[in-house]
């Protein structure tokens, strides 16, 4: 199982308790956070047929069926998850666009043409059901010793939004498990769910009547019996309105079986506990010490120093007890990593018999493989330490295990076989498998055999490109990296169309990765130039990528996050225009050439370069965002994120919070950039009303180029099958492309 180091779910946030409310600012658009209301829908759509009439031309067509053709490639790699003696695969492509759920060999996994056994066809459910179907994954139950893994509870979400039905799953027999004999089918909502054993689930649910926190999210867990309802299952876990949500897990691993419970607190604070003997037993750390257990381990993560018994751990750093000595009262914490200036680390997984990390020094990938067993002098510290000679630079690599569990060969490969995954913005991804070993020479470590198993295409000239590192420097004198894709010799004139893409929240990295949608949409794209100043005569080029590695990410680890959290907010948008300068200074392109993209907490980003540095850019596309800061706590799952923004309501947080509320930041007389928002009716994550409420007030204000669309399906990724992704991709890209190259007309 692969832990990462900051969770990826949107699972934050607890509100503070105030006398006082902050005053509420006149909004004339509250109308529009009814989502599904019928005059509600008339304005999108009435947006929607303007944003298409302009961007919809044939270009567009072109560009969006190229898109498409990379999206439905079918010699992309298939990857794969191990469960017994089968590798199981989700697939979609032209034929399939909701795509099959399917499982394989190793030995026919191996070949150009693997023999695929579909499990379930999404399409013909879809279709048989007349319910627009999107899978969201199947968790199985672990078999009794000797059996193979037959039943799994599939996650399905009737709009491709957070909310899922989960139902039980047959892959022998190919169906569903039929309620009326006992299968388990429960009703939509958000929520997690837990295999107990075969005859009883653990499920934390917001449906049935079953309560919510203030975030959305399931406040209660229940134990669940073959043929009873959700409604009166017995009470397991309980969690206070306030806090973000509640999860309970079974840990099935033979000899190690334990249940688990999380108490999210916020998105950075949580309770940990263990069950034992009927009683939930806190484990001993602070809230914002991140928790792991594997087998006989505890790991710890802190996300701010952490004191112990005298000795200072930083953030940020990775330390290992036995789990049992730990509940007992030890304290004799083993140091895996230390982070220092230049490294973090972003995920750790276990093989049967190591620990692999997967580290960023300067964000470009570096993989360490520790032994418990072995010496304590390398750079593990406690435990021996050896590099993974496997990670070129400036590119994203990352190790995690094959099957921990697997004590066969039968596959060619055993509990401490990886999955290796290397990528970079100009090599397409390639993916190996190897196996971890310990040395039988007087060396003491531990060596490594990987190899090739399968690589993407190329699509698109990637080897006329090259990828450059630079660094900008912020307001406060921070360095902040930046990835450069662009043409080899580019000219350094000023006037290329360039995309500036960010994030910089939630300890979220961006690491370099290769898109041969971002190649041939933007890379690939051709406009002619006038000619230069130098007298150089009209030419063609295409366009510049940049992708910034702002405060608020997780490049460096935690206190890079929390460089940017509340009322340092604003260092993240400090650092995104100071790489906006950063570019303009060194010729790589100008004010009407630089456009920048964002989505969700990127949205934010780009919003705030709208509205508070609208003389750097061109063009802003800004993307299932939020804007409204004043009303983002009381809007889907917002609440969740007041340790990230802070709480509006509370009238001191609020003085800072409106420094960069994009929706509260617009003024008459402004020349804004070329704007176009975008967003998903079934977004029940971030909602598309922050969206609509800032597309409305621009044009009512009366400022020009404001366009706004907004699917009707598809969820905060905004699409749910290949179709509407490239639909997506294509509007927002040729939107910035029309605006920097060409002109919108």
């Amino acid at each position: 199982m692969t832990t990462t180091a900051a969770d990826s779910a949107s699972v934050p946030g607890s509100g503070q308790a105030t006398s006082s409310a902050a005053p509420e600012p006149v909004d004339e658009n509250v109308w529009l956070e009814e989502i599904y209301g019928e005059e509600q829908l008339a304005w999108v759509k009435e947006q929607n047929s303007r944003s298409e009439d302009l961007l919809e031309d044939a270009d567009y067509a072109s560009l969006e069926g190229s898109i498409l053709e990379v999206l439905d490639s079918t010699d992309r790699i298939a990857m794969v998850g191990k469960r017994g003696d089968w590798y199981y695969n989700f697939w979609k492509d032209r034929h399939n666009p909701k795509g099959l759920w399917r499982r394989t060999t190793w030995e026919s996994y191996c070949t150009d043409s693997p023999e695929w056994d579909v499990l379930l066809d999404v399409d013909e459910l879809a279709a048989a059901e007349g319910q627009e179907w999107v899978f969201h994954g199947a968790t199985f139950l672990r078999p009794g010793a000797g059996e193979p893994y037959r039943l799994a509870l599939l996650a399905l979400s009737p709009d491709g939004g957070d909310a899922n039905r989960y139902r039980e799953f047959d892959v022998e027999s190919r169906t569903f498990v039929d309620p009326v004999q006992g299968g388990f089918d429960l009703p939509t909502a958000k929520g997690n769910v837990s295999w107990l054993d075969a005859d009883t689930l653990l499920v934390s649910s917001t449906a049935e009547g079953l309560p919510k926190t203030a975030s959305s999210y399931a406040r209660t867990a229940v134990t669940l019996k073959r043929g009873a309802r959700l409604a009166g299952a017995p009470l397991l876990f309980e969690v206070p309105e306030q806090h973000m949500m509640a999860v309970v897990a079974h840990d099935s691993t033979p000899g190690y079986e334990r249940t688990f419970a999380v108490d999210y607190i916020d998105f950075f604070n949580r309770k940990n506990l263990v069950l034992r003997d009927g009683e939930w037993v806190q484990i001993d750390v602070p809230t914002d010490v991140n928790v792991s257990a594997h087998r006989e381990w505890l790991l710890f993560r802190p996300q701010q120093d952490w004191v112990v018994d005298g000795n200072t751990y930083p953030a940020g750093s990775l330390l290992a007890c036995g789990f049992e000595d730990y509940l007992a009262g030890a304290r004799g914490l083993a140091v895996l990593f230390t982070p220092d200036a230049r490294t973090s680390l972003q995920s750790w997984s276990w093989t049967r018999n190591f620990l692999l990390l997967n580290l960023l020094k300067d964000v470009s990938s570096e993989i360490r493989v520790l032994d418990p067993s072995g010496p304590a002098d390398g750079p593990g510290g406690a435990w021996g330490s050896t590099l993974l000679d496997a990670c070129p630079p400036l590119h994203d690599v990352n190790a995690y295990a094959v099957d921990d569990e697997d004590e066969s060969a039968s596959d060619g490969g055993a509990g401490d076989d990886f999955w290796l995954v290397a990528t970079g913005f100009t090599t397409p991804t390639t993916l190996m498998r190897g196996t971890l070993e310990r040395t039988t020479d007087a060396t003491s470590g531990v060596v490594s055999r990987h190899a090739q198993v399968k690589a993407s295409p190329s699509f698109f000239a990637d080897g006329d490109y090259e990828v450059q590192q630079h660094f900008a420097v912020s307001d406060d004198g921070t360095r902040v990296p930046y990835f450069q894709v662009a043409p080899r010799n580019l000219p350094l004139d000023g006037q290329n169309p360039t995309q500036l893409s960010g994030y910089g929240g939630f300890e979220v990295s961006r690491t370099p990765a290769y898109s041969g949608t971002v190649g041939r949409a933007w890379l690939e794209r051709r406009t002619s130039m006038p000619a230069g100043a130098d007298g150089d005569a009209p030419h063609s080029r295409g366009g510049v990528y940049v992708v910034a590695n702002i405060r608020g990410g997780g490049e460096y680890g935690p206190a890079w996050h929390r460089a940017a959290l509340q009322e340092n907010r604003h260092k993240a948008y400090q650092d995104f225009a100071a790489v906006a300068r950063d570019l303009m200074s060194r010729g790589v392109t100008s004010r009407e050439r630089l456009g920048c993209v964002g989505g969700s907490n990127g949205g934010l980003l780009v919003g705030n370069m709208l509205t508070r540095y609208p003389e750097l850019f061109g063009a802003v596309s800004c993307g299932v965002p939020l804007l409204d800061m004043r009303r983002y706590t009381r809007l889907s799952a917002g609440h969740s994120w007041i340790a990230e923004y802070g709480d509006p309501d509370v009238p001191e947080q609020w003085e800072y919070i409106r420094t960069f509320s994009p929706y509260h930041l617009l003024k008459d007389g402004v020349e804004y950039p070329e704007t176009f928002i975008w967003t998903a009716t079934s977004d029940d994550r971030v909602g598309p009303v922050q969206a609509r409420k800032m597309a409305a007030r621009m044009l009512a204000m009366g400022i020009p180029n404001v366009w706004f669309h907004e699917a009707l399906e598809g969820g905060h990724a905004g699409a749910s099958d290949n179709r509407q992704a490239a639909a997506l991709q294509a509007r927002s890209q040729h939107f910035l492309w029309k605006a920097l190259a060409g002109g919108l007309g």
